[in-house]
């Protein structure tokens, strides 16, 4: 359904300048008389039989692990926007690098709605995942690590709501990681989606330490109980 909404919204961008050139074509009166575009609907109705369809046009049915993949992955996504409004509320400098990080998961989700099985060349090529995004995140994740107090004890999510949303969203990304392997394992996605979610939670571990520590907040700890 999303894939044909995003086609929808896609013909709607384009359409003030196709609905200006018939108006001009048709000689019939003023163009300020001519019925304006209607907006595409969000529903499309081909899902209600549980079934959906990837990229490359198969029918699967929605309980697919690529389906399963994709829905992670829009998880991991929205998490992540939550936490980057806490973190924007703070004034913290590394919500355009979540804002990026967004960005990318969409681009992840584009090669996993391709299984590489049914996909043609220029499928491939439109959803090709580098190398470059993983290296990204390891600078990221290196710089950061460089301004933090040693890690001394097992960190427990904490640390104020930015760090707790970053803390929440590491683990929806392990999730999401989870749901990728076996596709790379199976040769239907590429390598690096799954190298880039395995970063991606390295980083949003280590951002989630950072804004507590900017923002003055106590990482709570791991205590064994007494016996």
């Amino acid at each position: 359904r999303r894939a044909a909404a995003a086609a929808a919204a896609g013909r709607a961008v384009q359409g003030p300048l196709g609905m200006a050139g018939r108006r001009w074509r048709s000689g019939a009166g003023s163009p300020d008389r001519a019925a304006p575009e209607r907006a595409p609907r969000i529903y499309t109705r081909t899902g209600d039989s549980g079934f959906s369809s990837t990229f490359t046009g198969e029918r699967r049915p929605k309980g697919d692990p690529i389906f399963e993949a994709l829905g992670a992955t829009d998880e991991l996504s929205s998490a992540i926007g939550l936490a980057g409004e806490f973190s924007s509320e703070k004034g913290h400098t590394f919500v355009d690098q979540l804002h990026k990080v967004q960005c990318m998961l969409q681009d992840v989700g584009s090669n996993l709605a391709t299984p590489l099985s049914s996909a043609r060349e220029a499928h491939r090529k439109r959803t090709s995942f580098s190398e470059k995004p993983i290296l990204e995140l390891e600078q990221w994740i290196d710089s950061y690590s460089e301004q933090l107090p040693p890690l001394r004890a097992f960190i427990l999510p904490s640390g104020g709501r930015s760090s707790a949303a970053l803390h929440f969203s590491r683990a929806v990304c392990r999730r999401a990681e989870r749901c990728v392997v076996p596709l790379v394992q199976a040769g239907e996605a590429d390598p690096n989606v799954a190298k880039y979610l395995n970063r991606l939670s390295d980083y949003l571990f280590v951002l989630a330490r950072y804004a507590a520590m900017k923002e003055g907040k106590e990482e709570k700890i791991y205590i064994k109980p007494e016996p």
